[in-house]
Protein backbone atom coordinates (compact mmCIF):
# COMPACT_ATOMS: atom_id res chain seq x y z
CA UNK A 1 0.00 0.00 0.00
CA UNK A 2 2.80 2.39 0.91
CA UNK A 3 4.70 1.58 -2.30
CA UNK A 4 1.57 2.13 -4.40
CA UNK A 5 0.99 5.48 -2.67
CA UNK A 6 4.56 6.52 -3.41
CA UNK A 7 4.21 5.52 -7.08
CA UNK A 8 0.97 7.58 -7.31
CA UNK A 9 2.61 10.63 -5.73
CA UNK A 10 5.60 10.28 -8.05
CA UNK A 11 3.36 10.08 -11.12
CA UNK A 12 1.32 13.07 -9.85
CA UNK A 13 4.47 15.07 -9.27
CA UNK A 14 5.80 14.28 -12.72
CA UNK A 15 2.48 15.20 -14.31
CA UNK A 16 2.42 18.48 -12.39
CA UNK A 17 5.96 19.29 -13.52
CA UNK A 18 5.09 18.50 -17.14
CA UNK A 19 1.99 20.72 -16.89
CA UNK A 20 4.06 23.56 -15.47
CA UNK A 21 6.67 23.16 -18.20
CA UNK A 22 4.03 23.20 -20.95
CA UNK A 23 2.32 26.24 -19.39
CA UNK A 24 5.64 28.05 -19.14
CA UNK A 25 6.45 27.23 -22.77
CA UNK A 26 3.02 28.40 -23.95
CA UNK A 27 3.18 31.61 -21.94
CA UNK A 28 6.65 32.34 -23.32
CA UNK A 29 5.42 31.77 -26.87
CA UNK A 30 2.45 34.01 -26.21
CA UNK A 31 4.70 36.73 -24.76
CA UNK A 32 3.14 36.45 -21.30
CA UNK A 33 5.90 34.90 -19.25
CA UNK A 34 5.25 34.57 -15.53
CA UNK A 35 5.59 37.92 -13.75
CA UNK A 36 8.77 38.80 -11.92
CA UNK A 37 10.33 41.90 -10.43
CA UNK A 38 12.13 42.46 -13.72
CA UNK A 39 8.78 42.56 -15.52
CA UNK A 40 7.28 45.31 -13.32
CA UNK A 41 5.80 48.27 -15.14
CA UNK A 42 8.36 51.08 -15.64
CA UNK A 43 7.65 54.23 -13.67
CA UNK A 44 7.91 56.22 -16.91
CA UNK A 45 6.91 54.90 -20.32
CA UNK A 46 8.37 56.36 -23.51
CA UNK A 47 6.49 56.18 -26.79
CA UNK A 48 7.40 57.18 -30.35
CA UNK A 49 4.83 57.54 -33.11
CA UNK A 50 6.06 59.14 -36.33
CA UNK A 51 7.26 62.61 -35.26
CA UNK A 52 5.62 62.46 -31.82
CA UNK A 53 7.61 61.63 -28.69
CA UNK A 54 5.56 61.02 -25.53
CA UNK A 55 6.55 60.38 -21.95
CA UNK A 56 3.90 58.82 -19.72
CA UNK A 57 4.40 59.11 -15.96
CA UNK A 58 3.39 55.68 -14.75
CA UNK A 59 2.81 55.39 -11.01
CA UNK A 60 -1.00 55.62 -11.11
CA UNK A 61 -1.51 54.29 -7.57
CA UNK A 62 0.68 57.17 -6.33
CA UNK A 63 -0.93 59.67 -8.70
CA UNK A 64 2.38 59.66 -10.62
CA UNK A 65 4.27 61.41 -7.81
CA UNK A 66 7.87 62.02 -8.87
CA UNK A 67 10.60 59.91 -7.31
CA UNK A 68 14.32 59.40 -7.94
CA UNK A 69 13.80 56.62 -10.46
CA UNK A 70 11.43 58.73 -12.57
CA UNK A 71 13.87 61.65 -12.65
CA UNK A 72 16.68 59.29 -13.62
CA UNK A 73 14.63 57.96 -16.52
CA UNK A 74 13.21 61.26 -17.75
CA UNK A 75 16.23 63.49 -18.20
CA UNK A 76 18.35 61.45 -20.65
CA UNK A 77 15.34 60.56 -22.79
CA UNK A 78 14.07 64.15 -22.99
CA UNK A 79 17.55 65.36 -23.95
CA UNK A 80 17.79 62.64 -26.59
CA UNK A 81 14.43 63.59 -28.08
CA UNK A 82 15.22 67.29 -28.08
CA UNK A 83 18.34 66.61 -30.13
CA UNK A 84 16.85 63.97 -32.45
CA UNK A 85 16.26 65.06 -36.04
CA UNK A 86 13.15 62.89 -36.46
CA UNK A 87 11.52 64.19 -33.28
CA UNK A 88 8.95 66.91 -34.03
CA UNK A 89 6.82 67.36 -30.89
CA UNK A 90 7.37 66.26 -27.28
CA UNK A 91 4.31 65.46 -25.17
CA UNK A 92 4.06 64.85 -21.43
CA UNK A 93 1.16 62.98 -19.89
CA UNK A 94 0.33 60.62 -17.04
CA UNK A 95 -1.34 57.27 -16.49
CA UNK A 96 -4.58 57.01 -14.53
CA UNK A 97 -6.16 59.92 -12.67
CA UNK A 98 -3.18 62.26 -12.65
CA UNK A 99 -0.57 64.00 -14.72
CA UNK A 100 1.65 64.27 -11.63
CA UNK A 101 0.53 64.97 -8.07
CA UNK A 102 3.89 66.21 -6.79
CA UNK A 103 7.23 64.99 -5.51
CA UNK A 104 8.09 62.17 -3.12
CA UNK A 105 8.31 64.40 -0.04
CA UNK A 106 8.03 61.50 2.41
CA UNK A 107 11.43 60.26 1.27
CA UNK A 108 12.79 63.81 1.35
CA UNK A 109 11.76 64.20 4.99
CA UNK A 110 13.19 60.82 5.93
CA UNK A 111 16.58 61.66 4.40
CA UNK A 112 16.61 65.20 5.82
CA UNK A 113 16.10 63.94 9.38
CA UNK A 114 19.63 62.49 9.44
CA UNK A 115 22.58 64.72 8.67
CA UNK A 116 24.40 61.75 7.13
CA UNK A 117 21.69 61.30 4.48
CA UNK A 118 20.52 64.91 4.15
CA UNK A 119 22.46 65.36 0.94
CA UNK A 120 20.03 62.92 -0.70
CA UNK A 121 17.15 65.32 0.01
CA UNK A 122 19.04 68.25 -1.48
CA UNK A 123 20.07 66.16 -4.48
CA UNK A 124 16.43 65.25 -5.13
CA UNK A 125 15.39 68.92 -5.15
CA UNK A 126 18.31 69.86 -7.39
CA UNK A 127 17.58 67.15 -9.94
CA UNK A 128 13.86 67.96 -9.88
CA UNK A 129 14.56 71.65 -10.51
CA UNK A 130 17.13 70.79 -13.19
CA UNK A 131 14.42 68.76 -14.93
CA UNK A 132 12.02 71.70 -14.78
CA UNK A 133 14.68 73.99 -16.28
CA UNK A 134 15.37 71.51 -19.07
CA UNK A 135 11.68 71.32 -19.97
CA UNK A 136 11.53 75.12 -19.97
CA UNK A 137 14.46 75.23 -22.39
CA UNK A 138 13.49 72.67 -25.01
CA UNK A 139 14.17 73.47 -28.64
CA UNK A 140 11.34 71.21 -29.75
CA UNK A 141 7.72 72.19 -29.06
CA UNK A 142 6.50 70.73 -25.77
CA UNK A 143 2.84 69.94 -24.98
CA UNK A 144 1.88 69.07 -21.38
CA UNK A 145 -1.49 67.31 -21.07
CA UNK A 146 -2.89 67.90 -17.58
CA UNK A 147 -5.67 65.31 -17.64
CA UNK A 148 -6.04 64.82 -13.90
CA UNK A 149 -4.24 65.88 -10.70
CA UNK A 150 -1.46 68.37 -11.42
CA UNK A 151 0.10 69.52 -8.19
CA UNK A 152 3.43 70.67 -6.77
CA UNK A 153 6.22 68.95 -8.67
CA UNK A 154 3.78 68.08 -11.44
CA UNK A 155 3.07 71.77 -11.96
CA UNK A 156 6.81 72.31 -12.39
CA UNK A 157 6.93 69.78 -15.23
CA UNK A 158 4.23 71.69 -17.09
CA UNK A 159 4.47 75.34 -16.06
CA UNK A 160 6.89 76.52 -18.73
CA UNK A 161 5.63 74.40 -21.61
CA UNK A 162 4.46 76.62 -24.48
CA UNK A 163 1.32 74.43 -24.63
CA UNK A 164 -0.50 73.36 -21.46
CA UNK A 165 -3.76 71.48 -22.01
CA UNK A 166 -6.40 71.33 -19.28
CA UNK A 167 -9.37 68.95 -19.38
CA UNK A 168 -12.48 68.61 -17.25
CA UNK A 169 -10.43 66.26 -15.04
CA UNK A 170 -7.64 68.73 -14.24
CA UNK A 171 -7.10 69.54 -10.56
CA UNK A 172 -4.39 72.19 -10.20
CA UNK A 173 -2.77 73.33 -6.96
CA UNK A 174 0.45 74.20 -5.21
CA UNK A 175 -0.34 72.55 -1.83
CA UNK A 176 2.98 73.16 -0.07
CA UNK A 177 1.78 75.44 2.73
CA UNK A 178 -0.50 72.56 3.80
CA UNK A 179 2.59 70.51 4.63
CA UNK A 180 4.69 73.27 6.17
CA UNK A 181 6.79 73.88 3.08
CA UNK A 182 6.85 76.58 0.36
CA UNK A 183 5.70 76.46 -3.28
CA UNK A 184 8.71 75.64 -5.45
CA UNK A 185 9.61 74.18 -8.89
CA UNK A 186 9.66 77.73 -10.29
CA UNK A 187 6.31 78.80 -8.82
CA UNK A 188 7.71 82.10 -7.57
CA UNK A 189 8.38 82.88 -11.23
CA UNK A 190 5.24 81.69 -13.02
CA UNK A 191 2.62 82.19 -10.29
CA UNK A 192 3.77 85.76 -9.69
CA UNK A 193 3.02 86.42 -13.37
CA UNK A 194 -0.62 85.32 -13.24
CA UNK A 195 -3.17 88.14 -13.41
CA UNK A 196 -3.43 90.39 -10.37
CA UNK A 197 -2.85 88.64 -7.05
CA UNK A 198 -4.17 85.23 -8.09
CA UNK A 199 -0.72 83.65 -7.80
CA UNK A 200 -0.22 84.95 -4.26
CA UNK A 201 -3.66 83.67 -3.30
CA UNK A 202 -3.03 80.18 -4.68
CA UNK A 203 0.48 80.00 -3.21
CA UNK A 204 -0.60 80.93 0.31
CA UNK A 205 -3.94 79.12 0.55
CA UNK A 206 -3.05 75.96 -1.43
CA UNK A 207 -6.51 76.30 -2.96
CA UNK A 208 -7.30 74.34 -6.13
CA UNK A 209 -8.43 75.26 -9.61
CA UNK A 210 -10.44 72.61 -11.41
CA UNK A 211 -11.26 71.84 -15.02
CA UNK A 212 -11.87 74.85 -17.24
CA UNK A 213 -10.89 77.27 -14.45
CA UNK A 214 -7.25 76.24 -14.98
CA UNK A 215 -7.61 77.65 -18.51
CA UNK A 216 -9.81 80.62 -17.55
CA UNK A 217 -7.25 81.88 -15.06
CA UNK A 218 -4.23 81.59 -17.32
CA UNK A 219 -2.33 78.52 -16.26
CA UNK A 220 -3.43 76.31 -19.15
CA UNK A 221 -3.19 77.52 -22.74
CA UNK A 222 -6.06 75.36 -24.03
CA UNK A 223 -9.11 73.49 -22.73
CA UNK A 224 -9.80 70.21 -24.52
CA UNK A 225 -12.31 67.57 -23.33
CA UNK A 226 -10.59 64.43 -22.10
CA UNK A 227 -12.31 62.24 -24.67
CA UNK A 228 -10.53 64.15 -27.45
CA UNK A 229 -7.00 63.58 -26.11
CA UNK A 230 -6.42 60.40 -28.19
CA UNK A 231 -7.47 62.36 -31.29
CA UNK A 232 -5.09 65.16 -30.31
CA UNK A 233 -2.16 62.76 -29.98
CA UNK A 234 -2.98 61.25 -33.35
CA UNK A 235 -3.03 64.67 -35.02
CA UNK A 236 0.20 65.76 -33.36
CA UNK A 237 1.92 62.56 -34.50
CA UNK A 238 1.09 63.38 -38.10
CA UNK A 239 2.56 66.88 -38.02
CA UNK A 240 5.76 67.10 -40.03
CA UNK A 241 6.81 70.41 -38.56
CA UNK A 242 7.92 72.05 -35.32
CA UNK A 243 6.00 75.24 -36.19
CA UNK A 244 4.36 76.34 -32.95
CA UNK A 245 1.63 78.32 -34.68
CA UNK A 246 0.50 75.15 -36.48
CA UNK A 247 0.54 73.20 -33.22
CA UNK A 248 -1.54 75.95 -31.61
CA UNK A 249 -4.12 75.71 -34.40
CA UNK A 250 -4.22 71.93 -34.02
CA UNK A 251 -4.93 72.29 -30.31
CA UNK A 252 -7.46 75.04 -30.94
CA UNK A 253 -9.43 72.90 -33.41
CA UNK A 254 -10.05 70.37 -30.65
CA UNK A 255 -10.77 72.96 -27.94
CA UNK A 256 -14.23 73.43 -26.49
CA UNK A 257 -16.18 76.55 -25.58
CA UNK A 258 -17.95 76.74 -22.23
CA UNK A 259 -21.23 74.83 -22.19
CA UNK A 260 -24.34 76.74 -21.03
CA UNK A 261 -24.59 74.61 -17.87
CA UNK A 262 -20.93 75.11 -16.94
CA UNK A 263 -20.29 77.58 -14.09
CA UNK A 264 -18.25 80.71 -14.79
CA UNK A 265 -14.62 81.03 -13.73
CA UNK A 266 -14.42 81.09 -9.91
CA UNK A 267 -12.49 84.36 -9.45
CA UNK A 268 -14.23 87.10 -11.39
CA UNK A 269 -16.14 90.35 -10.83
CA UNK A 270 -16.57 91.48 -7.20
CA UNK A 271 -14.93 88.40 -5.69
CA UNK A 272 -11.89 89.02 -7.88
CA UNK A 273 -11.76 92.68 -6.83
CA UNK A 274 -11.72 91.55 -3.19
CA UNK A 275 -9.02 88.94 -3.87
CA UNK A 276 -6.71 91.40 -5.60
CA UNK A 277 -7.27 94.02 -2.92
CA UNK A 278 -6.63 91.68 0.03
CA UNK A 279 -3.60 89.88 -1.39
CA UNK A 280 -1.81 92.99 -2.66
CA UNK A 281 0.00 93.42 0.67
CA UNK A 282 3.57 92.30 1.41
CA UNK A 283 2.80 91.16 4.96
CA UNK A 284 0.53 88.23 5.72
CA UNK A 285 -0.90 90.00 8.76
CA UNK A 286 -2.27 92.78 6.53
CA UNK A 287 -3.79 90.24 4.15
CA UNK A 288 -5.56 88.65 7.13
CA UNK A 289 -6.86 92.06 8.27
CA UNK A 290 -8.28 92.81 4.80
CA UNK A 291 -9.96 89.40 4.65
CA UNK A 292 -11.56 89.99 8.02
CA UNK A 293 -13.07 93.20 6.63
CA UNK A 294 -14.30 91.42 3.50
CA UNK A 295 -15.86 88.66 5.62
CA UNK A 296 -18.41 91.29 6.68
CA UNK A 297 -19.10 92.51 3.13
CA UNK A 298 -22.72 93.04 2.09
CA UNK A 299 -22.16 90.85 -0.98
CA UNK A 300 -22.65 87.27 0.30
CA UNK A 301 -20.41 85.84 -2.40
CA UNK A 302 -17.54 88.06 -1.26
CA UNK A 303 -18.12 87.54 2.47
CA UNK A 304 -18.36 83.76 2.11
CA UNK A 305 -15.18 83.65 0.02
CA UNK A 306 -13.30 85.81 2.56
CA UNK A 307 -14.43 83.64 5.48
CA UNK A 308 -13.44 80.46 3.67
CA UNK A 309 -10.05 81.97 2.79
CA UNK A 310 -9.43 82.94 6.43
CA UNK A 311 -10.22 79.36 7.38
CA UNK A 312 -7.67 78.01 4.90
CA UNK A 313 -4.94 80.40 6.01
CA UNK A 314 -5.52 79.51 9.66
CA UNK A 315 -4.76 75.86 8.87
CA UNK A 316 -1.48 76.64 7.09
CA UNK A 317 1.98 76.88 8.60
CA UNK A 318 2.56 80.51 9.66
CA UNK A 319 6.24 80.20 8.72
CA UNK A 320 5.34 78.79 5.30
CA UNK A 321 2.89 81.64 4.68
CA UNK A 322 5.52 84.31 5.31
CA UNK A 323 8.24 82.54 3.35
CA UNK A 324 5.89 81.86 0.42
CA UNK A 325 4.71 85.48 0.23
CA UNK A 326 8.25 86.84 0.22
CA UNK A 327 9.27 84.34 -2.48
CA UNK A 328 6.33 85.32 -4.69
CA UNK A 329 7.18 89.00 -4.37
CA UNK A 330 10.86 88.44 -5.18
CA UNK A 331 10.09 86.08 -8.05
CA UNK A 332 8.06 88.72 -9.85
CA UNK A 333 11.25 90.46 -10.99
CA UNK A 334 13.52 87.42 -11.30
CA UNK A 335 14.42 85.20 -14.23
CA UNK A 336 13.30 81.58 -14.08
CA UNK A 337 16.86 80.48 -13.26
CA UNK A 338 17.13 82.99 -10.42
CA UNK A 339 13.73 81.95 -9.05
CA UNK A 340 14.68 78.27 -9.13
CA UNK A 341 17.92 78.99 -7.29
CA UNK A 342 16.07 81.03 -4.68
CA UNK A 343 13.66 78.13 -4.19
CA UNK A 344 16.58 75.69 -3.89
CA UNK A 345 17.85 77.82 -1.02
CA UNK A 346 14.43 77.73 0.61
CA UNK A 347 14.32 73.93 0.24
CA UNK A 348 17.83 73.69 1.71
CA UNK A 349 16.86 75.81 4.70
CA UNK A 350 13.85 73.60 5.43
CA UNK A 351 15.99 70.45 5.17
CA UNK A 352 18.64 72.01 7.42
CA UNK A 353 16.13 72.72 10.16
CA UNK A 354 15.35 76.41 9.68
CA UNK A 355 11.81 75.38 10.57
CA UNK A 356 10.42 72.08 11.91
CA UNK A 357 7.16 72.60 10.04
CA UNK A 358 8.10 70.68 6.87
CA UNK A 359 8.63 67.46 8.82
CA UNK A 360 5.59 68.17 10.99
CA UNK A 361 3.33 68.82 8.00
CA UNK A 362 4.41 65.84 5.90
CA UNK A 363 4.00 63.53 8.89
CA UNK A 364 0.57 64.87 9.85
CA UNK A 365 -0.91 65.22 6.37
CA UNK A 366 0.66 62.35 4.43
CA UNK A 367 1.91 59.76 6.94
CA UNK A 368 -0.39 59.65 9.97
CA UNK A 369 -3.18 61.56 8.17
CA UNK A 370 -4.02 63.35 11.39
CA UNK A 371 -7.14 65.49 11.33
CA UNK A 372 -7.06 69.15 12.29
CA UNK A 373 -4.33 71.77 12.30
CA UNK A 374 -0.79 70.35 12.56
CA UNK A 375 1.35 71.42 15.52
CA UNK A 376 3.14 74.26 13.77
CA UNK A 377 6.06 75.95 15.52
CA UNK A 378 5.76 78.90 15.81
CA UNK A 379 1.99 78.50 15.91
CA UNK A 380 1.01 82.10 15.07
CA UNK A 381 1.98 84.69 12.50
CA UNK A 382 3.02 87.13 15.21
CA UNK A 383 5.66 84.68 16.44
CA UNK A 384 7.23 84.31 12.98
CA UNK A 385 9.81 87.07 13.19
CA UNK A 386 11.76 88.65 10.35
CA UNK A 387 14.80 86.77 11.68
CA UNK A 388 13.05 83.46 11.09
CA UNK A 389 12.06 84.46 7.54
CA UNK A 390 15.63 85.62 6.83
CA UNK A 391 16.86 82.08 7.51
CA UNK A 392 15.46 81.15 4.09
CA UNK A 393 16.78 84.13 2.11
CA UNK A 394 19.76 85.83 3.72
CA UNK A 395 23.16 85.10 2.14
CA UNK A 396 24.50 84.99 5.70
CA UNK A 397 22.05 82.32 6.88
CA UNK A 398 23.74 79.27 8.39
CA UNK A 399 20.87 77.16 7.05
CA UNK A 400 21.93 77.84 3.44
CA UNK A 401 25.61 76.94 3.64
CA UNK A 402 25.32 73.84 1.42
CA UNK A 403 22.57 75.01 -0.95
CA UNK A 404 22.95 73.58 -4.48
CA UNK A 405 22.23 75.53 -7.66
CA UNK A 406 20.48 74.53 -10.86
CA UNK A 407 22.76 73.24 -13.59
CA UNK A 408 23.74 75.46 -16.50
CA UNK A 409 22.36 73.63 -19.53
CA UNK A 410 25.00 75.02 -21.92
CA UNK A 411 24.96 74.36 -25.68
CA UNK A 412 23.05 77.54 -26.32
CA UNK A 413 20.08 76.39 -24.28
CA UNK A 414 18.20 78.99 -22.29
CA UNK A 415 14.75 79.10 -20.71
CA UNK A 416 12.09 80.58 -22.94
CA UNK A 417 11.28 83.18 -20.24
CA UNK A 418 7.87 83.22 -21.95
CA UNK A 419 9.20 85.26 -24.88
CA UNK A 420 7.65 82.75 -27.29
CA UNK A 421 4.38 83.66 -29.07
CA UNK A 422 1.51 83.82 -26.59
CA UNK A 423 -0.93 80.94 -26.87
CA UNK A 424 -2.83 81.73 -23.67
CA UNK A 425 -5.85 83.92 -23.19
CA UNK A 426 -4.88 87.61 -23.09
CA UNK A 427 -3.73 88.76 -19.69
CA UNK A 428 -5.02 91.83 -17.88
CA UNK A 429 -1.78 93.56 -18.84
CA UNK A 430 -2.34 92.71 -22.51
CA UNK A 431 -5.83 94.21 -22.38
CA UNK A 432 -4.66 97.28 -20.46
CA UNK A 433 -1.87 98.01 -22.95
CA UNK A 434 -4.28 98.00 -25.87
CA UNK A 435 -6.75 100.30 -24.13
CA UNK A 436 -4.05 102.74 -23.00
CA UNK A 437 -2.21 102.68 -26.33
CA UNK A 438 0.96 101.10 -24.92
CA UNK A 439 0.70 98.02 -27.15
CA UNK A 440 2.87 98.55 -30.27
CA UNK A 441 0.01 97.97 -32.72
CA UNK A 442 -2.86 99.46 -30.72
CA UNK A 443 -2.91 102.85 -32.45
CA UNK A 444 -3.73 106.21 -30.93
CA UNK A 445 -7.53 106.17 -31.14
CA UNK A 446 -9.74 105.12 -28.24
CA UNK A 447 -11.26 101.64 -28.15
CA UNK A 448 -14.91 100.73 -27.83
CA UNK A 449 -15.83 97.33 -26.43
CA UNK A 450 -16.49 96.06 -29.96
CA UNK A 451 -13.13 97.42 -31.14
CA UNK A 452 -11.38 95.65 -28.28
CA UNK A 453 -13.09 92.33 -28.97
CA UNK A 454 -12.18 92.58 -32.65
CA UNK A 455 -8.55 93.37 -31.82
CA UNK A 456 -8.14 90.29 -29.62
CA UNK A 457 -10.12 88.08 -31.98
CA UNK A 458 -7.61 88.94 -34.69
CA UNK A 459 -4.47 88.86 -32.53
CA UNK A 460 -5.44 85.53 -30.92
CA UNK A 461 -6.71 84.10 -34.24
CA UNK A 462 -10.23 83.48 -32.98
CA UNK A 463 -9.10 81.63 -29.86
CA UNK A 464 -11.92 80.18 -27.80
CA UNK A 465 -12.61 81.95 -24.52
CA UNK A 466 -11.10 85.30 -25.54
CA UNK A 467 -14.37 87.25 -25.61
CA UNK A 468 -15.38 85.98 -22.19
CA UNK A 469 -12.02 86.94 -20.68
CA UNK A 470 -11.91 90.40 -22.29
CA UNK A 471 -15.45 91.26 -21.23
CA UNK A 472 -14.83 90.24 -17.60
CA UNK A 473 -11.72 92.42 -17.42
CA UNK A 474 -13.59 95.31 -19.06
CA UNK A 475 -16.36 95.07 -16.44
CA UNK A 476 -13.89 95.10 -13.59
CA UNK A 477 -11.09 97.38 -14.74
CA UNK A 478 -12.52 100.02 -17.10
CA UNK A 479 -14.91 102.94 -17.27
CA UNK A 480 -16.96 103.81 -20.35
CA UNK A 481 -16.36 107.42 -21.45
CA UNK A 482 -18.61 109.39 -23.84
CA UNK A 483 -17.30 112.35 -25.84
CA UNK A 484 -20.63 114.16 -25.30
CA UNK A 485 -21.96 113.97 -28.88
CA UNK A 486 -23.21 110.41 -28.51
CA UNK A 487 -21.32 109.22 -31.56
CA UNK A 488 -18.25 107.70 -29.91
CA UNK A 489 -17.93 105.80 -26.65
CA UNK A 490 -14.57 104.44 -25.58
CA UNK A 491 -12.96 102.63 -22.69
CA UNK A 492 -10.73 104.18 -20.06
CA UNK A 493 -8.51 101.96 -17.94
CA UNK A 494 -8.98 102.55 -14.22
CA UNK A 495 -5.55 103.13 -12.68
Amino acid sequence: MLAASRRFMSRSSSALNRTRAIAKQMSTIAGTKPPSDADAEPTVRFESTLGLRTYVLNRPKKLNALNDEMLNLLRPKIEEWDNAELSQVIVGTGAGRAFCAGGDVESVIKYAADEATRHKSLDFFKREFDMDLLLASLRKPYVAILDGHTMGGGVGLAANAPFRVATENTVFSMPETKIGYCPDVGSSYYMSRLDGQLGAYLALTSDTLKGRAVFDHGFATHFIPSRRIPMLLDRLSNLETTDRALIDRTLEELSSEREPEEPPAPFIDEKRVALDHAFRHDRVERIIAELEMFSMDSNPEVSQWASATLGMLHERSPTSLKVALKAIRLGKTQSLVDALNMELKIATAFCNGASPDFATGVTAVLVTKTKGRPDWKPSSLEEVTDEIVDRFFSPHSKFLKNAPTVTDLGSGRAPSERTQPKFTLPTESDIRDVITGEAPDSGTMGYTVDDLLEYFYDSRRGKMGVNEKVLEVVRRKTTVVDNDDGNFVWLRWNS
